[in-house]
C-alpha cells in the first residue's frame, strides 16, 4: 500500500475529495440538531421496548440503581421468582442476585431514568418504567451514533452522501433494533462510532486528546462488550504504531485500566476474570445444541455473511458499499485510518465467525455483525465518490439501501411476533432452519404484519405496583 504524501513537518496532506471539515455552516450545524432528532422519532416510531431475556435484567438494575441505589436485583427476584430461573440472574459469590451481563448499559441508562424520575416525567415503580428506561437509552445512544457516523462520513464526502451514509448505518441495519433496548450492542454503536470520530480524520494521525477520547470511548465499548476485544486490540496497535514517545502509550492504558476495573469488578462478583460468562458458555450443549465455544470460522462465515435468515449481506447488502473504499484504503496505506478499519472489521467478523452460536441465538437478522458495521462507516464514506460515479452503480447503492431499510423496519415493527426463533421449531436446536431459504425470517415479518405489542409504552399502566421490601 502507498502512504499519503506529507507536508513539511510530517503531517500527512489531506488529499480527499469533497471533504468537509468545518463544523462553523449554519446548514451543517442545522444538520447536526435535526438528523438525531429525526432519528429519535424513528427509533421510538413502533413505541415498544423489543426486548429479550438477555436484556430484562440490564434495565431492571438500571431502575435499581436510581431507586434502590444498588446494581442488586434481590428486590426483582422477590418480585418475581421465576427470574432466579432464568441465565441473566445470577446468583453471585456475595449472595445477591446480579445480571450476567455487563452493567455499563445499566449505569449509562440510570442517567436518563434520574433525570426523568426526578422532574416528576417517570415512576420508577411502574410496571412499564423498566421497559421505558431501556427504549429511551439505547433510542438515545444509537441517534448519538447517527450522528457520529455523519460526522465521520462528512470528513470525506460531500454533506448530501455523509447524510445517506449515516442513514444507511442507522436504519439500512439492523442497528434500528439495537436501539429499541439495552442489549450492549446500542452502547458498542455508540461508543464505536465516538472513538472512530476522534480517530479517522483523513490525512491526519491519531495523537493527544484525540487519541485519548478515542481510547476512553474503545474502553466504554469494551466494557459494554468484551466480545470487542479483537477490534479494539487492532485499533489499539494503529495508535501505538503511528503515536511517537511515551505518549503513544497512553490510550493502551486507559484501555488497560478499564479492562482491570472490570475484571476485579468480575472477580469479585462471580469469582472470575470474565464474570459470569463462562457459566453461560457451558449452557450451549442444552440450550443451543453446539459442543465448546469456538470451531473453525468457515461455516460461520458463511452464514454471517449470506444465510437467509442471519446473512448480513441479506439483511444489508448496502453494507457493499464498503468494498468501493478498498481502493482509497489502498492508496491511503497504513499511514491512514481505512486499512486499519478494514482489519478491526476483519478480526471482529472472524472471531464471531468461530464463535459456535454464531447465529446469536433468538435475534432478528445478523446481530453479532452490528459490533464490527461501526469500522466500515469510513470505508463507505471514502468509497461514495466511486460509486456515485456511474449511474448504474449509484441505482444499485439506491436499490441496497431500500432492501436494507425495509428489512429492518420489519424487524423494528414486526418482530419478535413473528415467531420464526420457535415455528415449527426451535431454531437453536434445528440449526438446518438458517439455511432455509424457503422461509427466511425477514419474509415472515413482512407477511406476519405488525406486531400486536407496537405503542405498547404508550398504553401499559403507569401506576405504581410496589416490590416487596427487602
Amino acid at each position: 500500500m502507498r502512504t499519503l504524501p506529507r507536508r513539511p513537518g510530517g503531517q500527512e496532506r489531506n488529499t480527499v475529495p469533497n471533504a468537509g471539515h468545518g463544523f462553523g455552516t449554519w446548514t451543517h450545524a442545522a444538520v447536526l440538531v435535526v438528523l438525531p432528532l429525526l432519528a429519535l422519532l424513528l427509533l421510538n416510531a413502533n413505541g415498544r421496548e423489543v426486548g429479550g431475556y438477555d436484556s430484562q435484567p440490564t434495565k431492571f438494575a438500571a431502575r435499581a440503581l436510581v431507586r434502590d441505589h444498588t446494581l442488586d436485583l434481590d428486590r426483582v427476584v422477590a418480585f418475581q421468582p421465576a427470574y432466579a430461573e432464568r441465565p441473566g440472574f445470577a446468583r453471585a459469590r456475595d449472595g445477591h442476585y446480579r445480571s450476567a451481563y455487563p452493567i455499563v448499559p445499566a449505569i449509562i441508562a440510570a442517567g436518563p431514568a434520574w433525570v426523568l424520575a426526578r422532574v416528576g416525567r417517570l415512576d420508577l415503580d411502574a410496571p412499564a418504567a423498566p421497559a421505558i428506561i431501556a427504549k429511551l437509552t439505547a433510542s438515545l445512544l444509537v441517534a448519538l451514533a447517527i450522528v457520529f457516523a455523519y460526522a465521520m462520513a462528512r470528513r470525506r464526502t460531500s454533506m448530501g452522501a455523509a447524510i445517506l451514509v449515516a442513514v444507511a448505518f442507522g436504519f439500512g441495519t439492523n442497528i434500528w433494533l439495537a436501539g429499541q433496548t439495552l442489549g450492549g450492542h446500542e452502547t458498542v454503536a455508540f461508543a464505536m462510532t465516538g472513538a472512530l470520530v476522534c480517530l479517522t480524520g483523513p490525512g491526519v494521525a491519531p495523537a493527544g486528546w484525540r487519541a485519548w477520547v478515542g481510547a476512553a470511548m474503545l474502553a466504554l465499548a469494551g466494557a459494554a462488550r468484551a466480545q470487542l476485544a479483537p477490534a479494539i486490540a487492532v485499533l489499539l496497535l494503529w495508535l501505538v504504531v503511528r503515536g511517537s514517545g511515551r505518549r503513544r502509550w497512553i490510550p493502551v492504558a486507559i484501555v488497560g485500566l478499564a479492562a482491570a476495573i472490570v475484571t476485579a469488578l468480575n472477580i469479585a462478583w462471580f469469582g472470575h476474570p470474565l464474570g459470569d460468562i463462562p457459566r453461560l458458555e457451558a449452557l450451549h450443549s442444552v440450550v443451543h445444541a453446539t459442543s465448546g465455544t469456538f470451531t473453525m470460522p468457515w461455516a460461520g462465515a458463511a452464514g454471517l455473511l449470506v444465510s437467509p435468515s442471519r446473512g448480513l449481506l441479506v439483511f444489508s447488502p448496502i453494507v457493499l458499499v464498503c468494498l468501493a473504499g478498498l481502493g482509497p484504503a489502498f492508496r491511503e496505506g497504513w499511514r491512514g485510518p481505512l486499512a486499519w478499519c478494514l482489519a478491526a472489521a476483519t478480526a471482529e467478523f472472524f472471531f464471531y465467525a468461530s464463535y459456535t452460536v454464531w447465529w446469536a441465538g433468538h435475534s432478528y437478522g445478523p446481530r453479532y455483525c452490528l459490533d464490527l458495521v461501526p469500522l466500515l462507516i469510513p470505508l463507505a464514506a471514502a468509497g461514495i465518490p466511486a460509486m456515485t460515479r456511474r449511474a448504474f452503480t449509484r441505482r444499485m447503492a439506491l436499490a441496497a439501501l431500500a432492501w436494507s431499510i425495509g428489512v429492518a423496519a420489519a424487524g423494528a415493527f414486526a418482530y419478535p411476533a413473528e415467531q420464526w426463533n420457535v415455528d415449527p421449531n426451535d431454531v437453536d436446536r434445528n440449526h438446518e432452519r438458517l439455511w432455509d431459504w424457503r422461509d427466511p425470517q425477514f419474509v415472515r415479518c413482512w407477511t406476519h404484519g405488525l406486531s400486536p405489542q407496537n405503542f405498547d409504552l404508550f398504553r401499559l399502566d403507569a401506576r405504581p405496583v410496589a416490590p416487596p421490601s427487602r
